[in-house]
């Protein structure tokens, strides 16, 4: 990590923002990993677990540099096992529980796609280290995304459960996109001097990407209204606290410990 941090005003909304970025993928991460073992396919089985890891791998870097900036002697395993559900910046929709495999990985796409736009804009980042990590982690985003849109065209433009399981899982998703462009002052502040993109700005890229790959999977877009947000602040939805029960009792039930 560069040894040039941003000044002390800027470090408290930059460390907020590293969270909403490490949490995302802490939690799609976990998410993903409950497919291993139970994969449609054994060879699917294995990507999807592979994804996890590279997930869960940029979560811990981003969470990494989250504690350093925070400087209260918090690493990311701290981070990611002794904060409680409110304490938590992801997006809802990533942590709706895993379903079938057809809206494991609509979920996965629509996130895929929007993390692609936004890790490239974050990759220009006037602070290094966050421009460092986001071009980093933008690589392998781009191997998650054609991984998910292949699939969602194969199951899309696949047989008729496919499509109907498809279709079913975007119209259960559409409605939670709406919290990937929110912004409060965390974004005006950061935005000001450069270190992070108006989310604006990704949204039409983001909304031709996907529009492009689901029409060709023949899915329909859904209309309607869009829920409310409060992911960024805090609010979640019930299955967060279910699933940090499981993912931190091993943590939480033997303090200190090392592996």
């Amino acid at each position: 990590m560069s040894q040039e941090r941003g000044a002390k005003s800027e470090e408290p909304a930059l460390v907020s923002y590293l969270l909403r970025l490490g949490d995302d993928r802490l939690v799609l991460g976990h998410r993903n990993s409950e497919w291993c073992g139970h994969g449609p396919v054994l060879e699917e089985d294995i990507a999807t677990a592979n994804i996890a890891l590279d997930l869960l791998g940029q979560a811990t870097l981003f969470l990494r540099l989250a504690g350093e900036l925070e400087g209260q002697g918090r690493d990311e395993d701290a981070l990611a096992y002794w904060r409680d559900e409110h304490m938590f910046r992801n997006l809802q929709m990533l942590e709706l529980p895993k379903g079938d495999f057809g809206f494991t990985i609509v979920r996965q796409f629509l996130f895929d796609a929007w993390s692609y736009h936004h890790l490239q804009a974050l990759s220009h980042s006037t602070n290094p280290d966050l421009a460092a990590l986001a071009a980093k982690s933008h690589k392998e985003t781009r191997y998650h995304l054609r991984h998910s849109s292949e699939w969602v065209l194969r199951l899309g433009d696949g047989t008729d459960e496919s499509h109907r399981r498809v279709q079913a899982a975007l119209n259960e998703l559409w409605p939670w996109t709406g919290e990937l462009a929110w912004q409060n002052d965390v974004d005006a502040e950061l935005g000001a001097k450069g270190i992070v993109p108006d989310l604006r700005t990704l949204h039409a890229p983001w909304d031709a990407m996907v529009r492009d790959v689901l029409g060709r999977a023949t899915l329909s877009l859904p209309t309607g209204p869009m829920r409310m947000t409060g992911g960024r602040e805090g609010r979640h939805t019930e299955h967060l606290g279910h699933m940090l029960a499981e993912m931190q009792i091993v943590a939480r039930s033997h303090p200190g410990a090392k592996w």
